[in-house]
């Protein structure tokens, strides 16, 4: 899931309405992915759009994802693609019941829900389709701070002889989904520290009729908003490095390339 757009879906909350559009980059090599042998060299390509108004928000993310030759198309030698959408709608939920909801550090209860699709064209053909829905909690701190409980249902698809089932319903699963930015400087750098963390627990059997694990994924960037530096336009270009950190990648053991540590290079441009 992409985190630039989701800062801005934060950021306005209870604002009349508003949008944001951007383009991102994404580039490492130490990628992984389960059952291939060694590190995986890929370039992520991300098309970001948020809007709202003060009854909620909406954030799509769709991000391409392009392989080297080490983990290859199918029937092919040249690297797989892959396409991967997020789609969230938040609710208000001090507008539904027209009272405030703060308590504590929290300013907002809201709740969300959405899908996520993807396609890869290699052997495996994942096919995935997951339904979220469950409340956030949204933090009053500098920048912001998002923390949800997720409900989800996800089917999926594989393509491969040794599969026992080709198309599978795993069984629901809870999502913890934390998303931050937070904004600073230093000296006369305007920088931002953003991402997101997700843990989900063991869904059942997967397409080998073993059991999967729970899985954690966390993202993160460290952002030099460029724009402001050298044309000042804040928040329209930044670049940085990143970290993901991926445990049980898709809730798969005992198999290599479970387990992702990948430094990372980030870009975007927000028009």
């Amino acid at each position: 899931m992409a985190i630039g757009a989701l800062s801005l879906a934060s950021n306005h909350v209870h604002a009349k309405e508003w949008s944001d559009t951007f383009v991102g980059f994404r580039y490492g090599t130490d990628f992984t992915e389960p059952s291939v042998h060694g590190k995986i060299q890929k370039e992520i390509y991300q098309l970001g759009h948020t809007s709202g108004n003060e009854y909620g928000s909406n954030f799509f993310n769709l991000d391409v994802l392009k392989s080297d030759s080490h983990d290859p198309k199918k029937d092919s030698d040249s690297g797989a693609t892959e396409g991967y959408l997020v789609y969230r709608h938040q609710l208000f939920l001090s507008k539904v019941f027209d009272r405030s909801l703060a308590f504590g550090p929290v300013k907002e209860v809201a709740l969300s829900s959405g899908v996520e699709l993807n396609y890869k064209n290699t052997e495996f053909a994942t096919r995935k389709r997951m339904l979220v829905a469950g409340p956030t909690l949204k933090f009053d701190v500098p920048g912001y701070l998002d923390l949800s409980l997720l409900y989800a249902v996800e089917w999926n698809h594989c393509g491969l002889n040794a599969c026992q089932t080709e198309n599978i319903q795993f069984d629901p699963y809870y999502v913890i989904h934390m998303v931050w930015a937070f904004p600073f400087q230093v000296n006369s750098v305007p920088l931002k520290f953003q991402g997101f963390a997700s843990y989900k627990t063991a869904k059942g059997k997967d397409y080998f009729k073993q059991d999967t694990a729970e899985e954690s994924l966390v993202r993160a960037s460290l952002m030099v908003d460029v724009g402001q530096l050298t044309f000042g336009a804040k928040n329209k270009l930044l670049i940085g490095p990143g970290y993901e950190y991926w445990k049980h990648k898709y809730g798969a053991i005992h198999k290599p390339g479970t387990d992702t540590y990948a430094p990372t290079v980030h870009f975007e441009w927000h028009f």
